[in-house]
């Protein structure tokens, strides 16, 4: 199988997409620390595109802890025999300076109420941040012609939903392809953060998975939710402190009506849950 192409700026990103010259387009933006998760959109992308572009940036604008930008993993190395197993074709590995090459953004889109709950709230400015990288990586990626898809994964539920309003907003020509969220044999999310929690860290976060699983099963036999006992197991589970556990509108990120708690579920929703595990945080979610 042959070794992606490392490509460092934004010129020979379009020189080496103009000389492909492809009938379609898979595009998917990454921070690396790439895993097996990161291989399902690779794969996927690969499956449905004549050539495959993935880009790996740490975007310090994302991150509202300091530290949290320090610690993030990097290893290009292993980012690329990642890439190379599922298929990519190019790698686009910019610097900081490539990237907002006229210093950070004085113009950034503000992603409104929907980017101020849960995950907005425990991070302020996050997905500001998220959207000013992710806005300019789906530029430099277009082709120009052709189909042209970009692939995120579920796990980051209100990241892919700010992502699919901006798409709409403001007309990019791309078609946002969400994939599936890819777990270990015992259901914890796939994530590059899992590379920083010990063995025992590791077990006490398959609690996210246990309590989504709880209430999961209930919405399924449209049973009372009883958020409550999801909200126990973290309490009794060593080394994790809850954020949040909460039902929403799939559509608006809007909890749902307390009382689904207490009457019979029906309809939908999706469980969202963020929890700190041994000092790193960690998303989950599932569609009920």
């Amino acid at each position: 199988m042959k070794t992606p192409k490392i490509i460092t700026t934004r010129a020979e990103l379009r020189a080496a997409i103009h000389e492909a010259n492809p009938a379609s387009l898979g595009f998917v933006p990454t921070m690396g620390a790439l895993h097996s998760g990161h291989g399902t959109l690779f794969t996927q992308a690969r499956e449905e595109n004549e050539l495959v572009v993935i880009s790996i940036f740490v975007n310090e604008l994302q991150f509202n802890d300091p530290e949290d930008y320090r610690r993030y993993p990097r290893n290009l190395e292993a980012d690329v025999a990642v890439a190379q197993a599922a298929g990519v074709d190019l790698i686009f590995a910019p610097d900081a300076e490539e990237i907002y090459h006229a210093g950070k953004p004085m113009i950034r889109l503000d992603t409104g109420v929907m980017g101020a709950l849960y995950e907005g709230e425990s991070r302020p400015g996050h997905f500001d941040g998220m959207l000013a990288v992710v806005s300019k990586l789906l530029h430099l990626a277009d082709p120009g012609r052709g189909k042209y898809r970009a692939y995120f994964g579920q796990k980051d539920a209100q990241q892919l939903m700010l992502i699919k309003r901006m798409v709409a907003d403001l007309d990019y020509p791309v078609e946002i392809r969400p994939v599936p969220i890819a777990r270990t044999e015992r259901g914890l999310a796939l994530s590059s953060r899992n590379a920083l929690l010990n063995q025992q860290q590791l077990e006490s976060a398959l609690v996210l998975y246990r309590a989504i699983e709880l209430i999961a099963a209930r919405a399924a036999r449209h049973e009372p939710l009883h958020l409550e006992d999801a909200i126990g197991l973290f309490q009794m589970t060593p080394e994790v402190e809850l954020d949040y556990f909460v039902v929403v509108d799939p559509n608006t990120l809007q909890e749902l009506a307390f009382n689904c708690q207490d009457t019979p579920f029906v309809g939908e929703g999706l469980i969202l849950v963020a929890a700190t595990v041994g000092g790193v945080r960690l998303i989950d979610n599932q569609p009920i």
